[in-house]
């Protein structure tokens, strides 16, 4: 089996109706489908019954108390038998009725993490978010940002290569999982300009800011050296400006212009004061 597609979701019954419709409405219905609920009393349990007594794809479900959603999405990886694993939690939807025939059948070989664009639900419409684009990503791009997760499919194998989520995080233990897998351990992702997902940012990684810049400094602080860490916020803003007006050409050359003067500058002043 290809695919199979993991829905987290805990008392969000109309969130896990929306994600539900949009992946038994697939044209293409060879994966299996998992659902990990956490012990919700708000009617989602009754929501999985309705789509899996009526649905031609294959669901697989589980409705017990947990520890958070990483435990959660642990579950779902354990349970899984698909080569790639997708994450779309409850309240998130798959762009069009196409997308996983489509997003399936156009994985190179030998790929080991495949990712798209996500759509992200603002209240003045869709917002195309593309991530990263294809872009070789450098340490720094993880350390500002991070793979779209519910757009990515995931080789089954790099989760017994590496590990599970860790669990002791709330919000940021995929970024961390793909931070460790893509930077420390060179694996690879390939991109696909292709709509994947519709992301609801009412999510709880998007309404708790202040945890996730908590969180993400608590793994930077285990990963990296203290001195290396420095370096990074150190000169990160610098880094930062540069890359906005990379973006504006006149600006830019000013800019090189202006940093080859200083540079001759400071060279003809170390050679007053070489002493032979």
């Amino acid at each position: 089996m290809k695919l199979s597609i993991i829905t987290i979701n805990y008392n969000n019954a109309e969130g896990l109706r929306l994600t539900m419709e949009s992946v038994v409405n697939q044209q293409y219905d060879d994966f299996e489908y998992i659902i990990v609920d956490g012990g919700s009393k708000d009617g989602s349990v009754e929501v999985i019954q309705t789509f899996t007594s009526n649905s031609r794809v294959k669901i697989h479900w589980v409705s017990e108390a947990d520890n958070g959603i990483y435990h959660a999405m642990n579950k779902g990886i354990r349970m899984a038998k698909g080569e790639y694993l997708q994450f779309l939690n409850s309240g998130d939807i798959l762009a069009n009725n196409k997308v996983v025939d489509l997003f399936t059948k156009g994985i190179p070989a030998d790929c080991q993490i495949y990712y798209g664009n996500m759509l992200k639900k603002l209240p003045a419409g869709l917002y195309r978010d593309k991530g990263l684009a294809g872009k070789h990503i450098r340490f720094r791009d993880m350390f500002i940002g991070t793979l779209n997760h519910s757009s990515t499919l995931i080789n089954r194998k790099l989760f017994d290569k590496y590990g599970l989520y860790d669990e002791t995080l709330k919000i940021v233990s995929d970024w961390k999982w793909f931070l460790e897998v893509i930077c420390l351990h060179n694996v690879l992702p390939i991109y696909i300009d292709m709509d994947i997902t519709i992301f609801d940012m009412n999510g709880i990684s998007n309404t708790q800011s202040q945890l996730e810049k908590n969180e993400r400094s608590q793994v930077m602080s285990q990963i990296l050296p203290d001195s290396v860490l420095k370096d990074m916020h150190d000169f990160d803003f610098h880094i930062e400006q540069i890359e906005r007006i990379k973006e504006i050409p006149w600006l830019y050359k000013l800019f090189w212009v202006i940093e080859r003067i200083i540079f001759r500058k400071e060279k003809r002043n170390n050679n007053r004061n070489f002493i032979k």
